[in-house]
């Protein structure tokens, strides 16, 4: 299959795999030479519709320059319009138009590129218009993987990941059970590995074990992975800081601050990550202040109503600091700064509580998974964030509270996730 259908299904995948119906469809590409018996059969092996319809569109990609061409027309005769449309929509330069009938009695749907006016800029007439394969050639998806805007991500696996999630506190910490925790590392579990990590989930963690996994993970060797992801799922408090903002707690009810987190990956504690991207995703709350927002035009404001099971994970703020130290110094040679590379995503703005839900899980982790599954294919990792930060704002607790996201971004390069096995 030629690159540029490549992205086309890439691009629209994640309507492709919600929507595609195979039931005939499979019939008409087994007719076509597309697959094999063996191959349609490994796909409804697959075990639901949505797993059937994933394998289907990345083999389809395996299957030779005429493959699109007959997807289409296979869409088309079993009535998917909707997606027939949506994939021609993506390839603005080509008008498929009817062609010669096939032997299966099905009309063959052939690209033909056509000339749209004013698509480039208009050149003098003495020189030659150029050829239609330039004058249409698109946008890539995707960017090169050896550009120096873009970190390497291509090892496999891409890179390790650990998962926190502190769910069930001592007693005498009096810090409530944080319902919903669970759903939230069930589904990021399952989200890194889908984006070809390794994943190691830890659970009910004190401050110390806490500090001995991000202190083992950060003597691991990573010379062959690419990047490296911890997500913390917990309850917060605000500390006073000079970098990274906020602290989590163990379930002995004593915090690691943020900041300290992030030291034990970065480029000095670290070698093996130097020059890799470094992602932290914290879910718990910055501090003990609800907003309750501002007035919008009803354009802006979608509001999406949390139920009564809203909880929050907020701790009054502490002054203390556990922070690794912190003070700058120069150095003799070349060197990068030691926090670079590092990008820290939180569910809540700094000094705010963070909204979960009982019975879904967090609002923030619910979206950020979301995105992921939508985006992860076409977008860049701080381009996704924003669109979390947009949907988890249209949110409301108990129909007054609201939540801000956002990131401490360290990151030199733009970070592209894997998206195929």
């Amino acid at each position: 299959m030629e690159e540029k259908h490549k992205r086309i299904l890439r691009r629209n995948r994640v309507h492709l795999v919600k929507e595609l119906d195979l039931s005939d469809l499979c019939d008409v590409l087994l007719r076509k030479d597309v697959f094999t018996q063996s191959m349609i059969n490994d796909i409804k092996n697959c075990e639901t519709k949505r797993d059937q319809a994933r394998k289907l569109v990345k083999d389809l990609e395996t299957r030779g320059n005429e493959a699109f061409s007959a997807f289409l027309e296979g869409l088309r005769v079993t009535g998917q319009q909707n997606l027939l449309e949506l994939l021609q929509k993506s390839a603005p330069r080509v008008h498929f138009q009817p062609g010669k009938s096939t032997e299966a009695g099905y009309l063959l749907i052939q690209p033909h590129p056509v000339y749209i006016e004013d698509a480039v800029p208009k050149k003098p007439r003495t020189q030659p218009s150029p050829p239609p394969d330039e004058v249409f050639k698109g946008p890539e998806v995707r960017p090169r993987r050896d550009s120096i805007q873009y970190y390497k991500m291509d090892a496999r696996p891409c890179g390790l990941c650990l998962i926190i999630n502190n769910v069930e506190f001592e007693p005498k910490t009096e810090l409530s059970i944080r319902k919903g925790s669970n759903v939230d590392c069930d589904k990021l579990e399952k989200r890194f590995k889908s984006l070809n990590f390794v994943v190691e989930v830890r659970t009910n963690l004190k401050q110390r074990q806490i500090k001995s996994e991000l202190s083992a993970l950060s003597r691991k060797d990573h010379s062959i992975y690419d990047c490296c992801v911890v997500v913390i799922l917990s309850h917060g408090t605000e500390v006073s800081h000079n970098r990274f903002p906020g602290a989590v707690y163990g379930v002995d009810g004593n915090h690691v601050s943020v900041q300290e987190i992030t030291n034990y990956l970065n480029g000095q504690n670290c070698p093996s990550l130097q020059s890799k991207p470094k992602i932290f995703f914290i879910q718990a709350c910055g501090g003990g202040e609800k907003d309750i927002g501002f007035e919008v035009s009803p354009d802006e404001a979608k509001p999406s109503i949390g139920g009564d099971g809203d909880q929050t994970d907020a701790i009054p703020f502490s002054s203390s600091s556990e922070s690794l130290s912190t003070s700058d110094e120069t150095d003799a040679i070349p060197t990068l700064p030691t926090p670079s590379d590092i990008l820290v995503s939180y569910s809540t703005f700094p000094g705010y509580v963070s909204w979960r839900a009982t019975v879904s899980g967090s609002w923030y982790v619910e979206v950020l998974d979301n995105i992921l599954e939508e985006h992860a294919a076409t977008l860049d990792l701080t381009t996704m964030l924003t669109l979390v930060n947009d949907k988890v704002s249209q949110n409301s607790a108990k129909g007054l509270y609201k939540q801000m996201p956002g990131s401490f971004n360290f990151l030199r390069k733009h970070v592209y996730f894997q998206t195929s096995e």
